[in-house]
């Protein structure tokens, strides 16, 4: 209990003693191993990229499934981890409370809940009583796990910024510790959004957002990648596996060498 707290203390320090925290986010032990040898301080498990280690499309893993990954990933590397558990595989705010309370059982210092029920946004009352039954939950006992609430409309369409804004200012409101709303386009909406709220701002890494550099002088807290790294990797599968089959050549396996005399045979030592 003692690791626990101090890990998820010093979770939510990262947010502040440094800006912004980098948070990559792994699909599997293996990659979690790697990102830990190269000396991140956190790590995030990522729904679309466990997915598809597992051969499915993101919103097809159970609550046990991503529960138990987020806990494998945090005893493989020892570093505080948040849990991508989407809309916390519920509607209702109990539900809701449910999970966070099997991810603190499951020792990860994080976790995030989604207003996006998995085919529309949730109307923002119900979505602020979901952030807030999680946060209850989240900060009741021992640990103060990190919250993220997520405001899901320009991931799915929605491009309306005031209320984006509107709905995390409800969520901080309603307890949470971070706010998130993925796939802001460029630094003009991002700096909207940091100046209406007062907790630490989670950007994701999309095609208009600015480089670090730039999100750390505005004064965002956090950066994720979410499943990018994971599709990084898998495209470059795709890539090897069309130049062995067009051409019958090997340059990929320069890349092969270099990744895992580099990284892999340190990484997984220990194992």
């Amino acid at each position: 209990m003692t690791d626990h707290v101090d890990t998820a203390r010093h979770f939510l320090e990262l947010h502040t003693s440094e800006r912004p925290l980098l948070l990559p986010n792994p699909w599997d032990l293996g990659s979690a191993r790697l990102l830990a040898w190269l000396g991140f301080k956190a790590l995030a498990t990522t729904s679309g990229g466990f997915a598809a280690s597992l051969g499915r499309l993101d919103g097809n893993v159970t609550r046990e499934e991503a529960i138990a990954h987020a806990r494998a990933v945090a005893e493989a590397t020892g570093l505080p981890v948040n849990g991508d558990f989407e809309n916390c595989f519920a509607d209702a705010p109990a539900g809701v409370a449910k999970t966070v309370k099997l991810a603190l059982g499951a020792g990860v210092a994080g976790c995030s809940v989604e207003d996006w029920s998995g085919s529309a946004i949730y109307d923002i009352g119900l979505a602020a009583e979901r952030v807030a039954s999680a946060a209850e939950a989240a900060h009741a006992g021992p640990v103060h796990m990190v919250l993220t609430a997520r405001a899901e409309n320009h991931a799915h369409g929605r491009h309306d910024l005031e209320d984006t804004i509107a709905r995390l200012v409800a969520y901080q409101e309603a307890g949470a510790d971070v706010l998130f709303a993925p796939r802001l386009r460029g630094m003009e909406q991002i700096r909207e959004v940091l100046q209406a709220v007062d907790r630490p701002l989670n950007v994701l890494v999309w095609q208009e957002v600015p480089p670090v550099t730039e999100l750390a002088e505005a004064g965002v807290s956090r950066v994720s990648v979410g499943s990018s790294f994971a599709f990084a990797a898998y495209g470059t599968l795709i890539e090897a596996a069309r130049e062995l089959q067009d051409t019958g050549t090997y340059a990929y396996l320069e890349r092969a060498r270099l990744g895992y005399y580099e990284g892999a045979r340190e990484a997984f030592a220990d194992v």
